[in-house]
């Protein structure tokens, strides 16, 4: 049994600027642990699978709350499963694999099908009614992601473009920009390279969304630069985005991830790359990224592996922190099981301790060897303040430890800042630490993580004061936030609104 102290006040928050916020917080303890081992920092995974009803495919993943009872739900190819409050899923709806926001800014987050290249318009209580798209390009995607592109408040969609390796041929990417929820445009489109995996982040925080994308056949990874109108330049090999190795165009690059890793404020970067035996000598091993900031303008340092072991088929990674020790760990999938010469290809868990420096954890949380797969995801399904993993068709309950923890749910207000928020930033200043995370809706090869903000604190006790970075607006700071609960901060919103927080646990 687990209990539940629900608080409606907003009294002891404070913002610092002239657009209002309405938050709604939570407090709620930890449920009883399960009499699970705990492994590494207290943590141990528990399969919840069949337990909770799910009978989910090896592909791609998305978390995301489509009929918003506070409680995430999840798309994986073949279907929409609602979460009934943690306790089961029900399947409700049909689709193919699919990136998650809210395009036409009625509070409602809607899918774009990157398999079969076609948009689904939530109508509410997870219903869904197709969207038509212009005549599109012929392509075959592997990813997408969403980003206000623009910076007109709604979101657009990047569209990676992969091959058909038999006849080969270079699918084209597509950038689509959202004409206001009304209809899309195709304003960029090229057969250029062979793409995996796409994800968006404000690596440069100018503002707007960039886009990394990572090409597979050894082909250079791209870092699409935007100048805030939806025009895009690589700046790859100016930046240092290449991940590569000498002698090597570039790498095998199945998906990359975004991410704080050292806790400077700075947004860094994880590629991820399947690396075959080459008589050349190694092919560019997947490696980490640390963002210098804009007194080096904002280039990309190669710091090589940092603690990630060879193995030949990495896959798709996937950033979260799963000990709520403030630092983001990785979680990095294999697609071979069997790899050259008979070595056995597991998915990892590293942990990172906030240095760039990673160590194999797999074993010690309880995480089984895993199936060859692309599917990584990361949300808090049970809403007790740590990370879930799903990966392999599994569903990972985390039974947690006794770290401190916040989860922060933004909201644009549909007309400066598109409603899903992507493309947002909160900082957390803590003692000689700065963690930083990023409203993101694409991650990895095809897959996106929960867009509800989770920070791990650590032994802090709070409280802690929010510093807000919105995609188009004036960064704002809300003050004396107590932790181990959600809140949720809505930009512009003028209204003394509260919501149900009942459906908490």
């Amino acid at each position: 049994m687990s209990v539940c102290l629900v608080r409606r006040s907003t009294a002891h928050l404070s913002i610092s600027n002239v657009a209002s916020l309405l938050i709604c917080s939570l407090l709620c303890m930890l449920p009883m642990a399960s009499p699970v081992r705990a492994g590494e920092n207290g943590v141990a995974f528990k399969d919840k699978t069949a337990e909770l009803g799910l009978e989910i495919p090896n592909a791609a993943a998305c978390w995301a709350d489509f009929d918003n009872d506070g409680w995430v739900d999840l798309c994986v190819s073949g279907g929409v499963w609602k979460n009934n409050r943690g306790k089961n899923f029900t399947k409700v709806f049909n689709i193919g694999s699919s990136v998650a926001a809210d395009f036409d800014n009625d509070g409602l987050i809607d899918l774009f099908s990157w398999s079969n290249l076609s948009l689904l318009r939530n109508l509410g209580e997870c219903k869904f009614s197709k969207f038509d798209l212009p005549n599109l390009p012929k392509c075959v995607s592997r990813g997408a992601c969403w980003g206000d592109f623009n910076g007109d408040g709604f979101v657009d969609l990047f569209v990676g473009g992969y091959e058909d390796s038999n006849a080969g041929i270079t699918w084209p990417y597509l950038i689509l920009i959202n004409e206001r929820g009304k209809e899309f445009k195709v304003s960029q489109t090229e057969a250029k390279h062979r793409a995996r995996g796409v994800t968006a982040c404000d690596f440069d925080q100018d503002g707007d969304l960039d886009v990394y994308v990572s090409n597979y056949r050894l082909q250079p990874n791209l870092l699409w630069l935007n100048d805030g109108t939806g025009r895009f330049e690589d700046v790859a090999a100016d930046r240092g985005a290449m991940a590569t190795s000498p002698g090597f165009g570039g790498g095998h690059s199945i998906g990359a991830a975004w991410g704080d890793f050292d806790n400077d404020g700075l947004i860094d970067l994880f590629a991820g790359n399947f690396a075959h035996v080459d008589g050349r000598g190694d092919q560019p091993k997947s490696r980490f990224l640390k963002n210098l900031g804009a007194g080096n303008g904002y280039k990309l340092q190669d710091l090589g592996t940092c603690g990630v072991h060879y193995q030949e088929s990495y896959a798709t990674p996937s950033v979260g922190d799963y000990d709520n020790d403030g630092n983001l760990d990785l979680f990095f999938t294999t697609v071979y099981g069997t790899a050259s010469f008979g070595r056995k290809n597991n998915a990892v868990l590293f942990r990172n301790d906030g240095k760039f420096a990673v160590t194999n954890v797999t074993s010690s949380v309880q995480l089984p060897n895993l199936p060859p797969t692309y599917q990584a995801a990361w949300a808090d399904y049970d809403n007790d303040g740590d990370l879930d993993l799903l990966s392999a068709g599994r569903l990972f309950e985390n039974q947690g430890n006794e770290n401190g923890w916040l989860e922060v749910h933004l909201q644009g207000d549909g007309i400066v800042v598109n409603r899903s928020a992507i493309g947002a930033q909160v900082r957390i200043q803590l003692e000689n630490k700065i963690l930083t995370r990023h409203v993101e809706a694409g991650t990895g090869e095809g897959n996106q993580n929960e867009l509800v903000l989770h920070f791990g604190l650590g032994a802090a006790k709070g409280p802690v004061d929010l510093d807000l970075f919105w995609p188009n607006a004036t960064p704002q700071t809300v003050s004396k936030v107590s932790i181990n609960q959600r809140v949720t901060v809505r930009f512009g919103d003028s209204t003394d609104r509260d919501e149900d927080l009942s459906r908490r646990r």
